[in-house]
């Protein structure tokens, strides 16, 4: 039987009153987490706090480094700027200045988010929607922008630090279902946030049943994107309306629709409790089927026996292993990126190690500007060394599965470094490639 328990939340302006703080970290780490929280965005729950980090084990502890801003997240110059700003005290505004300048800086909306992935419909951008790729529609409602805790590599790290300008929000769904209406080749939404888990039953209800309209019988998969499961996995369980959430799911899955609960899992030491356990039992229970997914980070999970022993304890816990990403370049990226060829090894190295049911998984793969391109290996065309890649998804649907190839480079961590083989002056896709918005 698992006791309810009381939610509390910890962020950059009362993490001092977590317990644990003073009794394992240092005063240069505990300045780190100030510094480097003014910069990037930081939030905690006591679940995270007491039952998955290994606070014998920090500052090394994978699931700390996943939650608490460490200093090399930071450039060094970045780090003293706004070290030595708090020091001095300057005023409010001219603190703002200098992070905000430092935010600039690290590509806060990469690969087109804002410039390419929002459609138009009547002459109008669709504001918290995004359409990359012909079959998925992603929407972000506006009560869902925020998360249980926040992930330190967190590519959409600029929801949270409350700039509008690098927001991506939608209050009402009436807009989408119309856009939705008029393509009848979309077959899946996407709900991402931020965490869409956060809202409360009702909330998330009216978000979705827009969608369920028999109208938009094409809309054959709902997916949830949510770290929920593993940053709050009492939501269901016993929190204040678990029951009203799956009951939506059920809901949802016998009005047609399959229900695709997207999990970010980035360590098996986020499925080690009792409470995950309970949880995944009762989404599943309500006909959901549960997907798994993470970049392979630096610091946190860049050995292969630790994405085998995610993959095989999912499967065991009855998930489906879905993706391993190439982390994103922006925030935090230096710290966290592990260059292709490494990525690829090590994915290989954990594929080999595990059976048939757990290859599923796909990848090592990057979400770039043209698309989802995987890193399917190193290998020799005469005599030359290359790396061979493939799109998973293109913004044009006809580079899918094309296969094309790039000089071997031990060094590239991302697309923009790699340079076409064979003496090639662009990739194929460069010359095809348009930058502009989807339109109506």
């Amino acid at each position: 039987m698992i006791e309810t328990q009381d939610y509390k939340v910890y962020s950059l302006h009362n993490f001092d009153q977590i317990p644990q703080i003073n009794q394992y970290l240092n005063a240069d780490q505990i300045r780190a987490i100030e510094v480097v929280g003014h910069v990037l965005p930081f939030k905690v729950n006591n679940y995270v706090i007491d039952e998955l980090i290994n606070w014998e084990n920090v500052p090394h502890d994978p699931l700390f480094i996943l939650t608490f801003p460490q200093k090399d997240m930071l450039e060094k110059e970045h780090y003293e700027l706004v070290d030595q700003a708090l020091k001095n005290e300057i005023p409010l505004s001219d603190l703002r200045k200098i992070v905000n300048d430092i935010r600039t800086e690290l590509n806060p909306n990469p690969a087109g988010q804002q410039d390419h992935n929002v459609p138009i419909m009547d002459g109008q951008r669709l504001h918290g929607v995004q359409h990359k790729y012909d079959q998925t529609l992603l929407f972000f409602p506006s009560h869902g922008q925020t998360c249980h805790a926040y992930c330190t590599f967190c590519f959409r790290w600029p929801q949270f630090i409350g700039d509008k300008n690098l927001k991506f929000a939608q209050n009402e769904t009436s807009d989408a279902v119309k856009y939705l209406k008029r393509h009848p080749k979309i077959t899946d939404i996407l709900f991402t946030g931020g965490d869409p888990m956060t809202m409360t039953a009702s909330r998330l209800k009216a978000y979705i049943e827009p969608f369920l309209d028999p109208e938009l019988e094409h809309i054959q998969t709902i997916r949830i994107g949510t770290k929920s499961l593993s940053y709050w996995p009492y939501r269901y369980i016993n929190d204040k309306d678990s029951e009203g959430i799956l009951e939506l799911f059920e809901r949802i899955v016998k009005a047609g629709k399959h229900l695709a609960f997207m999990a970010h899992l980035n360590h098996p030491a986020e499925l080690k409790t009792e409470a995950v356990k309970i949880a995944i039992k009762n989404i599943k229970k309500a006909g959901v089927e549960i997907r798994t997914q993470s970049p392979i980070m630096n610091h946190i999970n860049n050995k292969a026996w630790i994405w085998r022993d995610m993959w095989n304890t999912q499967v065991k816990l009855g998930l489906i292993p879905y993706y391993m990403f190439i982390a994103r370049d922006t925030g935090a990226q230096h710290y966290f990126s592990v260059p292709l060829v490494k990525a690829w090894q090590i994915y290989k190295d954990a594929y080999r190690q595990v059976s048939g049911i757990a290859r599923t998984v796909r990848g090592p793969s990057m979400s770039a500007h043209p698309g989802k391109i995987e890193i399917v290996g190193p290998t020799t065309i005469d005599g030359d060394e290359v790396l061979t890649l493939n799109f998973i998804q293109g913004r044009n649907s006809d580079w899918v599965k094309r296969p094309f190839f790039a000089e071997y480079d031990e060094k590239a961590k991302w697309l923009d470094d790699l340079k076409p083989a064979f003496g090639k002056n662009k990739f194929f896709f460069e010359t095809e490639l348009i930058d502009d918005v989807k339109l109506n």
